[in-house]
């Protein structure tokens, strides 16, 4: 006896092993089920390639669970090791379970009808019945009752059994049902890979824009979003070139506070060379995006940036609109902060001008109401607009260099007495308070802000196309029946008469065959002329 090849038992047996396991249809469904599984922690919780700062309080407000949670890449699942992971394992497993049912379904269709069985007696659905008739004329008869199937007839020369001789009718219908499937399976890969795609050549950046026709977003380079997450083949040097602004924006909201509709009117030109006058304006709604230049334009959000203007000691001014960031959306109180630094040659010294510039931080309310001298908001609508703010002087950390939250002060330079609260006060608009220097703040307004996103899907026609295959192929699966039918003639010489057995196999009733199989089979010895009913 021969001692085993040990690379052929210890690696080309257990790879072949292995590949057939991954490549049958049971693990590509168990993989299927659990991409759907592993989906779930990026619907529930924040990601950080869509928001970053949410991201990181989450995790700052679970302490070490959230350290963990991070390390494990619970957000950043869809771009994780492991969701990856699972995603090519399904892709290879399709790939290795369907290619071979391709070849086999080919077979299939190139074979005849398979031959009646022996006994048709034993099969669960069968019909005995003597006809007036030569076999090979019923048979004739059958056959042409039977448009539409797959037919096959034999003439069984005589016997033992058949003395006399016997005919065999075979036929099956319903190979469009693994069509049907096989189509499915086909566009759930095309999806996976479209979807892959998608995400190798795609792109996604975040801008918040004052909607007051000042503001102009053009998509030449990554650095005019405040986020921008692309793709593995995207580096940013040739995004879709085209401009847009915010002239306008209006929200609507039901009588509980919540959102009804959004509303932004936008001007927008594929060409960034051209005259701001001449753009086109279009309106841009809730799951009404922007279309330019092959890429989408969607409002995510939106608020208020109330605008404030310091008047310095020496009578210079400096005017700001800040975004405020909404705590609620039903009543829209909102918090934000404005750095502002001192005119230039006031302060020679870039010590002591670092030392008096200017930061506001606090709550705008739309339709305020004071509680125990407490600003809050009773609606999203404006009425009556105010804000409560804390005015601070010294060094807003804004020439440093290093990133700062917007919408936030610098507590470690509070904590450290670099900024000095000077003032706290609730204003309207128009009103103003004077600092213990003679510096003037006053609260002039608001305009409404909304954050953008501008999207790039190549793939997004070819995913729409494998959805749409999808379901018409799941439909032919379902509704297309798999049957099987056989009949056999055997002449009876004494009555000058054909015995006819028929017998049909489904899969399952719901295939066609239930209670009526009978009436059905004897439509099938009815001429074509004379039957009403009973057609398989």
């Amino acid at each position: 006896m021969s001692t085993p090849n040990p690379v052929q038992r210890f690696v080309i047996a257990p790879l072949r092993k292995t590949w057939r396991g991954l490549t049958s249809m049971r693990t590509a469904l168990a993989l299927l089920f659990l991409l759907a599984l592993a989906a779930i922690p990026g619907a529930l919780l924040p990601q950080r390639d869509l928001n970053e700062q949410k991201t990181l309080d989450y995790i700052a407000k679970r302490g070490e669970l959230g350290v963990w949670m991070d390390r494990v890449q619970l957000f950043d699942v869809y771009s994780s090791s492991w969701f990856t992971a699972i995603y090519v394992l399904l892709f290879v497993s399709l790939v290795g379970c369907l290619t071979p049912r391709i070849w086999e379904h080919y077979k299939a269709m190139r074979t005849p009808p398979v031959a009646a069985p022996r006994n048709l007696k034993r099969l669960p659905r069968h019909v005995t019945e003597t006809v007036d008739g030569e076999p090979a004329e019923i048979a004739e008869r059958i056959t042409g009752n039977l448009r539409g199937w797959r037919t096959r007839t034999v003439v069984v020369e005589p016997s033992k059994r058949y003395p006399d001789g016997a005919v065999e009718v075979s036929a099956e219908k319903g190979y469009l049902r693994e069509f049907g499937n096989l189509v499915f399976h086909f566009a759930l890969l095309s999806l996976l890979v479209t979807i892959a795609v998608g995400k190798m050549f795609g792109y996604e950046g975040t801008r918040t824009l004052v909607a007051d026709g000042e503001q102009v977003l053009c998509n030449t380079s990554t650095a005019v979003y405040d986020s921008f997450r692309s793709g593995a083949m995207v580096d940013g040097t040739e995004l879709a070139p085209f401009c847009f602004r915010v002239d306008d924006f209006s929200a609507t909201f039901l009588e509980s506070g919540q959102p009804d509709m959004y509303d932004a009117k936008v001007a927008y030109t594929d060409d960034p060379a051209s005259d701001p006058a001449t753009w086109d304006k279009t309106s841009v709604q809730v799951n009404k995006p922007l279309r330019v230049s092959g890429d989408r334009v969607y409002v995510l959000g939106n608020g208020f940036a109330p605008t404030f203007t310091v008047t310095f000691p020496n009578g210079q001014k400096r005017t700001q609109t800040a975004p405020f960031i909404p705590q609620s959306t039903q009543t829209m109180l909102s918090e934000g902060a404005v750095r502002f630094d001192t005119p230039a040659g006031m302060f020679p010294d870039a010590d002591v001008r670092r030392k008096n510039q200017i930061a506001i931080e606090g709550l705008f309310a739309p339709d305020p109401v004071f509680m125990h001298n407490l600003l809050d908001s009773q609606s999203p609508v404006v009425n009556s607009p105010a804000v409560a703010i804390r005015v601070y002087r010294g060094d807003t950390g804004i020439d440093t260099g290093q990133p700062q939250n917007v919408y936030t002060l610098d507590q470690k330079l509070i904590d450290q007495g670099r900024l000095t609260r000077k003032a706290s006060v609730n204003l309207e608009v128009g009103q103003d308070t004077v600092l213990d220097d003679g510096t003037r703040v006053s609260f002039d307004g608001y305009k409404r802000w909304v954050s953008v996103q501008v999207s790039h899907d190549p793939a997004q026609g070819g995913v729409l196309v494998s959805a749409v295959v999808m379901v018409l192929g799941l439909l032919v699966s379902l509704l297309i029946r798999r049957r099987r039918i056989w009949a056999r003639l055997v002449p009876d010489t004494e009555v000058r008469r054909t015995v006819v057995e028929v017998a049909g196999l489904a899969r399952t009733d719901q295939a066609g065959w239930g209670e009526g199989f009978e009436d059905q089979a004897h439509g099938l010895l009815t001429d074509a002329d004379k039957r009403g009913r009973g057609r398989l």
